[in-house]
């Protein structure tokens, strides 16, 4: 059985556990408040998730999503993730996290920022450029007709191929933007974040967004 480590258990997280359950993987869930906090969306998951601390849930996982506010990525713990895949679908929301230059100047990514603070892990995009509620309730089965499309983006092959896989299991087509440092196409205020596209409809909005907003 497959484990997956989230770190962060807000809108996105809770959900990506949800489905993830759902699906048949173990799930372990932290958050920085601690796992007693956890309890009631645990009971919720059922018996095939537990709640720890940031540190534990890396350390069980066989990959890791990490899904906490920009501001706070330098706290996600290293030693626990090295050599894993971590999903990060973080966005930067200046207002949250406060002014971030290199990201204002269009000199970096959020995602580019977690793999400089990961550098024994494998940092993919993912889950980043829908909304948290669509996540368990907008996919569809391989194949059908005008499927919805989400990107990613890595700087290693088999981390884009297990988010493309993950996304797959979770009803939705993958478009693979390429490394990490392109991953700004899918970020926030662009042409693909936060709207219903399927593979073209993405792929088209990748291609038109502005470097910098």
């Amino acid at each position: 059985m497959t484990t997956i480590g989230i770190i962060g258990a807000g809108h996105i997280g809770s959900q990506v556990a949800r489905k993830a359950v759902e699906l048949g993987y173990d799930v372990v869930i932290s958050n920085s408040r601690g796992p007693e906090t956890l309890a009631e969306l645990v009971a919720e998951l059922g018996e095939h998730a537990r709640a720890a601390t940031p540190a534990e849930a890396a350390a069980a996982g066989d990959f890791a999503v990490v899904t906490v506010p920009l501001r706070s990525y330098q706290d996600i713990p290293v030693e626990p993730l090295a050599g894993k895949i971590v999903i990060d679908t973080n966005n930067y929301y200046w207002e949250r996290d406060g002014r971030i230059p290199e990201l204002d100047k269009g000199e970096a990514t959020t995602s580019g920022l977690l793999q400089k603070h990961l550098p024994t892990s494998k940092v993919a995009k993912g889950f980043n450029h829908i909304m948290a509620k669509e996540i368990g309730t907008d996919g569809t089965p391989s194949g059908t007709e005008n499927r919805r499309a989400l990107a990613t983006a890595s700087d290693y092959p088999e981390a884009a191929e297990l988010v493309a896989k993950l996304y797959d299991e979770f009803g939705f087509d993958t478009v693979n933007i390429g490394q990490l440092d392109e991953s700004w196409r899918v970020e926030r205020d662009r042409p693909a974040y936060v709207v219903r596209q399927n593979a073209a409809e993405l792929k088209d909005n990748l291609a038109k967004a502005p470097r910098t907003i």
